[in-house]
């Protein structure tokens, strides 16, 4: 999950870690670069983001693709490998845990629907230097 929400933190353009070292650095300003181009992109072929700037385009193709990304992340996760908390459900304290491929559902829905795509967590969404606690406490 810290990656997932990571990798959230660097596409909308929120990420806190500036590098240690210049090529760090460098590497970071490339990406960023690539990605300023790439929303661009996205902003000039399509009409209703032409008004928008660009973190709010960056913060609307996370909003629209965070489900893909996490599919992609967990792809290869074997049928019983769990999410470490509990996030299935709608009470958290009868919440179980994303048990196939990490995700929510019982395994056997449909692909596409909302029970077998359901990303099981929300870290994408706490500011990194609060993420930083947890991890670090």
């Amino acid at each position: 999950a810290r990656s997932f929400a990571d990798i959230g933190d660097i596409i909308r353009g929120k990420d806190l870690y500036l590098g240690g070292n210049t090529k760090e650095k460098r590497q970071r300003q490339k990406i960023e670069d690539n990605l300023k181009e790439i929303f661009e992109n996205i902003q000039s072929s399509n009409g209703e983001l032409e008004r928008l700037p660009l973190d709010k385009i960056r913060e609307y193709w996370w909003d629209a693709n965070r489900k893909e990304v996490w599919k992609a992340i967990t792809c290869s996760a074997a049928t019983g490998n769990k999410y470490f908390r509990g996030t299935c459900g709608d009470k958290e304290n009868t919440a179980t845990q994303a048990s196939h491929q990490c995700r929510c559902g019982d395994g056997k829905s449909k692909v596409g629907t909302h029970d077998s795509d359901q990303v099981p967590t929300y870290f994408d969404y706490v500011p990194q230097y609060l993420r930083w606690f947890d991890e670090w406490a």
